[in-house]
């Protein structure tokens, strides 16, 4: 069998200019990857239906509801108001998503 590694991607939450960027560098300490003052988000290796690759946090919609990507020791998808309320993400649900934004750009806004 030939191994294939899984893309290992990120994008970051930059906490002081409170935008949504993508990174050339991460800096490694001892294995444990890091940005100052940047919240990293890793790639779930899903995407939505329309092809657009879903990220932590993400917000998506399924039907007109809001659902937010997270990781609990695996991919899961909850609805907004209710985080705890997680469900395996897999590719077959991910076809019904639509990414909205990430979490982070929500703040301040109702939910």
């Amino acid at each position: 069998m030939d191994y294939i590694p899984r893309k290992i991607k990120f994008k970051a939450w930059d906490k002081e200019n409170k935008l949504l960027m993508r990174l050339n560098s991460i800096q490694c300490n001892k294995g444990e990857l890091f940005k100052k003052n940047h919240i990293l988000l890793q790639f779930s290796g899903f995407t939505d239906h329309e092809g657009e690759e879903l990220y932590e946090m993400d917000v998506v919609f399924i039907d007109y509801k809001k659902f937010v990507i997270c990781w609990q020791n695996g991919w899961f998808y909850a609805p907004i108001e209710n985080i705890d309320s997680l469900e395996v993400l897999v590719k077959a649900k991910t076809e019904s998503m639509r990414r909205f934004c990430s979490y982070f750009e929500l703040e301040g806004q109702p939910v």
